[in-house]
Parts: structure tokens; C-alpha cells; sequence
């Protein structure tokens, strides 16, 4: 498993905007497909909304990828 450590500077992310800025998907068109296809999970639970808020703490998983959401060294 690939783990990925994803420093967020502002409140929270969505999750389409995450999985396309990772480049785990090609395109936010791809992301919001994965999404709706039930292949992410967060907290280990599988998510369908595509615009889920991440906060610090959370866990993301797509296949053999595994992201963590930490907190900005700068706030």
C-alpha cells in the first residue's frame, strides 16, 4: 500500500479536489467517478458524496493508496 501524508493549510478539502491534486485520479471528472463508483472510503467507511469536507485527522483510501490529512506546520 502507497501512503500518502497530505498537509492542509486552510479548514478543509474535498475529496474530489484531493484524489485530483494527488494525481490519483487523471481529472476531477475521474476523481468524482471514483467517488461515485463507491471505490473511496474515509475513515473506513465508503463515501459517495464527491465534495466531502476532509478535516485534519482523516483517512482516505483508493485501492492501494492510503492518505492521511495532518495539519499545516505553519498555522
Amino acid at each position: 500500500m502507497s501512503q500518502h501524508t497530505f498537509e492542509l493549510d486552510r479548514e478543509f478539502i474535498e475529496l474530489n479536489v484531493l484524489l485530483k491534486l494527488l494525481a490519483i485520479a487523471s481529472s476531477g471528472g475521474a476523481a468524482k467517478a471514483m467517488v461515485a463508483e463507491g471505490l473511496v472510503t474515509v475513515d473506513g467507511e465508503v463515501e459517495t458524496r464527491k465534495t466531502r469536507k476532509l478535516r485534519v485527522g482523516q483517512v482516505v483510501r483508493v485501492a492501494n493508496e492510503e492518505i492521511r490529512i495532518v495539519g499545516s506546520t505553519g498555522l
